[in-house]
């Protein structure tokens, strides 16, 4: 494969890069391992900065295409085969590509004893403490949707990390961890009494209940998620191919 960009194209710099890549790591030697050329590699084969290399590598492994650690080089990330829908995204870049505008009206971290549930799911002694984030979030004039998020001990947070920023960038970035497979259940129920008081809504009101089993690439849970939402303000789509 011939690498190459325009130096001389509108298209950015970084664009044509991600393009490149994206070109690159379909082809079946990296399909099956193959460690993609350097930084330092592709900076000087294109002529451009390593900082220009770096931003288009970085969105792929944002995207879940590449893995990227120290030391060991960047690689085509491997696709869970047993994940039963395409495009799962977090829910920060489910509102961002609908273009909806998120607030944060709450945000609690604390240390919890795992219960039967959360024990059997992280394999882990019951009691054990894990990480809950609790987090209440929706539209700049309203929440819509309540989360509690529990995390294995594997993943050592501290608590202290800037949870505002986006969950599965943040665990990737400062945590060398990867989410790559998620699996989840979806039904209806009413909200109880604290589930009405953090969305704002009448005490038996309608909500989409979402639990979601997140895992690593060797399929290890990482987080266990429950997530309520006003009924009159998400719409779960699923699209399908024959």
């Amino acid at each position: 494969m011939k690498f190459a960009i325009d130096h001389k194209s509108p298209v950015p710099l970084h664009a044509q890069v991600e393009i490149l890549l994206r070109e690159l790591i379909e082809q079946e030697e990296y399909q099956n391992g193959k460690t993609l050329p350097s930084e330092v590699e592709l900076s000087k084969k294109l002529a451009i900065s390593r900082t220009t290399v770096r931003q288009a590598i970085k969105k792929l492994v944002f995207e879940g295409l590449l893995i990227r650690k120290k030391r060991a080089g960047t690689k085509v990330a491997p696709r869970p085969v047993s994940s039963k829908s395409n495009n799962w995204l977090s829910f920060s870049q489910e509102m961002r590509l609908r273009g909806i505008p998120i607030k944060n009206f709450e945000l609690h971290i604390s240390w919890v004893p795992a219960d039967e549930t959360l024990a059997n799911f992280f394999e882990i002694q019951k009691g054990r403490k894990v990480l809950k984030m609790e987090r209440v979030r929706g539209k700049p004039e309203e929440p819509f949707v309540y989360f509690a998020s529990y995390f294995h001990p594997r993943v050592e947070l501290t608590g202290d990390e800037d949870f505002k920023k986006p969950l599965y960038e943040m665990l990737e970035q400062e945590h060398s961890v990867i989410a790559t497979l998620s699996k989840e259940e979806i039904s209806a129920t009413a909200a109880d009494d604290f589930i009405a008081g953090k969305l704002e809504i009448p005490q038996g009101a309608p909500v989409l209940f979402r639990k979601r089993h997140v895992f690593d690439q060797g399929e290890r849970p990482i987080e266990y998620n429950l997530g309520y939402y006003k009924a009159d303000s998400f719409i779960y789509t699923v699209e399908s191919t024959r």
